[in-house]
């Protein structure tokens, strides 16, 4: 998915969690040959370019379709898997399947975890008994600075943004990439649509805080051209 992910461990590796962990790694090898956009024998990209997709891959892609269209109708259009007429629903499969890797190793006994795809992350439980995660978010116009630190257990956060891969994120009304913010971050509960909201909150510039302050369950952190920093109310910096 042109991107690292990491698996920090905080529970003991018993033979379950290790399984695990090579079931992780192998799921998200699995999702990277289905939803790659930056390999062209992807089933994305082969539906892309309106080629049949196996069979297999029919149940996940419809699965991540059928979120990317939710996300969409909740973001009044501001999510899009074709953003410039393009097939690329990226913004919905890496916190999806962050959080699927996340629900795996939970399951397997591994109750204090961070996954991180990208910098859009997965945390269950805590970092140590009685202390929780702490995140820093970089300030996507002064390298080497954060301009916060998240902190808390069993939280997602996801930050979109031009710091890593410049003017990436497109306004899907115009085709256009945004430029009214140079990063917000979002936290939430789950990954899956905590990633595909900061991805839209992104894309609305100047329109994202008042929208994230009327989000049920969500925080947001802007990062302004001018380098301003405004965070919603419940925002849990340190």
């Amino acid at each position: 998915m042109g991107t690292v992910f990491s698996i920090d461990l905080r529970d003991p590796v018993t033979p379950a969690v290790h399984r695990a962990l090579k079931d992780a790694v192998a799921w998200l090898h699995h999702v990277d040959e289905v939803f790659s956009t930056y390999r062209p024998d992807s089933a994305i990209s082969r539906l892309g370019r309106g080629e049949p997709v196996p069979e297999r891959y029919g149940a996940e892609v419809a699965e991540v379709f059928a979120l990317c269209e939710e996300a969409a109708h909740t973001t009044g259009g501001w999510f899009s898997h074709t953003p410039g007429g393009r097939l690329d629903p990226s913004g919905m499969v890496k916190g999806w399947a962050v959080e699927r890797v996340s629900r795996l190793l939970y399951a397997a006994g591994a109750h204090n975890t961070c996954v991180n795809g990208g910098g859009d992350i997965q945390l269950r439980g805590e970092a140590a008994p009685g202390t929780p995660w702490r995140i820093g978010i970089a300030h996507p116009a002064r390298p080497g600075e954060l301009a916060a630190v998240v902190t808390g257990r069993d939280l997602a956060v996801a930050t979109s943004g031009t710091a890593e891969r410049g003017a990436h994120v497109l306004d899907p009304h115009t085709g256009r990439p945004a430029t009214g913010l140079l990063s917000l971050t979002l936290t939430g509960r789950h990954l899956t649509r905590t990633d595909a909201y900061a991805t839209a909150a992104f894309a609305m510039g100047a329109g994202a805080r008042a929208w994230a302050e009327a989000l049920d369950g969500h925080e947001a952190l802007g990062v302004t051209p001018s380098g301003e920093i405004w965070r919603t109310p419940g925002f849990p910096m340190a």
